[in-house]
């Protein structure tokens, strides 16, 4: 620091000045209310970069570049007659921020503006809009009593995630998911259900490629189950787990990370991802991160959709038995 000038002495016409440090911006982050920029290397002016303007949907990250707060959105609000954003962050803590600048979305700085909001309801019973799967939203319809087919996951992970994409249809049809805990339990599970005439299993398996263990397993539960090869349908993904069909772009990657064999995946990509990964809790609030990036079906990979679609038909179709 410079040598400090002589002190002169206090008196009632000329008050001591107190000197205030001089705080210059980052080059990491832009100012959030658009003041003019200095870069701290040069001393000299530079051109602010332009914020893009983005809807605060729910499930989209960004980060506060006042604070570094990072977090998805979980809604837009009025406090105090101010619009405000509400952020949750990977530790499901919550946080309010005034909605406008002063945020990055992968890096890049973008003013959040409200969201779009859903178009009217539109003449007759049938919805302008569309349910999150792509059918068409029925405005009014109750749920259907549950029927006697099903639809089994694997886990829990799976079973969200075909609830949030084609939860609307589900309940439309009466169509019941579950989860198994394992394609290692499919065997004894279809023999428990009996399927038959109006009792149909469509089942959604993890990594069924061929040669896999999966593979095996699926063939020794049709063929020692009477019934199992007319009335049983299993599809697969080829996914070591279903977090891989949520398309990359909507966490900002181009391609989900390759965690080496013999390391657990969800472990190896909360790790490549820079997220916590040390307690289940970690693991959770990873996939939970996952799952709020997922709007439409246009955000998972066709490989998946395709096979959900598939069940669905299967399953609805029990009404042909005879």
């Amino acid at each position: 620091m410079p040598p400090s000038s002589p002190r002169r002495p206090v008196s009632q016409a000329a008050p001591r000045q107190v000197a205030r440090p001089v705080v210059r911006p980052t080059t990491s982050a832009p100012l959030r209310r658009g003041d003019s920029v200095t870069d701290p290397t040069t001393g000299r002016r530079r051109a602010r970069v332009v914020s893009r303007e983005v809807p605060a949907a729910p499930g989209l990250v960004v980060e506060d570049v006042e604070t570094g707060w990072c977090g998805a959105v979980v809604r837009v609000e009025k406090a105090g007659g101010v619009r405000v954003v509400v952020l949750e962050d990977w530790k499901g803590r919550t946080r309010s921020f005034p909605l406008g600048a002063g945020f990055l979305e992968d890096g890049a700085p973008v003013v959040l503006v409200p969201p779009v909001a859903p178009p009217p309801a539109a003449r007759g019973p049938v919805a302008p809009g569309r349910t999150a799967s792509g059918s068409f939203a029925v405005a009014g319809q109750r749920a259907r009593v549950a029927r006697g087919s099903r639809i089994w996951v694997e886990g829990k992970h799976d079973a969200e995630l075909v609830e949030k994409v084609w939860g609307d249809d589900l309940r439309v049809e009466g169509v019941v998911v579950e989860g198994l805990q394992g394609v290692d339990h499919l065997a004894a599970a279809v023999a428990e259900f009996r399927p038959g005439p109006g009792r149909r299993v469509g089942v959604l398996v993890d990594h069924l490629v061929t040669g896999s263990k999966e593979t095996r397993l699926v063939a020794d539960a049709l063929r020692g189950v009477p019934g199992a090869a007319e009335h049983v349908l299993v599809v697969g993904h080829p996914y070591v787990d279903v977090w891989q069909a949520v398309r990359p772009a909507r966490l900002g990657m181009s391609a989900w990370p390759v965690v080496p064999k013999g390391r657990p995946w969800k472990e190896g990509v909360l790790e490549a991802l820079g997220w916590p990964r040390e307690t289940p809790a970690d693991l959770a609030q990873g996939w939970q991160r996952v799952l709020r990036s997922v709007r439409t079906i246009a955000d998972l990979e066709p490989t998946l959709s395709g096979r959900v679609e598939e069940l669905i038909d299967f399953v609805t179709g029990d009404q042909l038995d005879s």
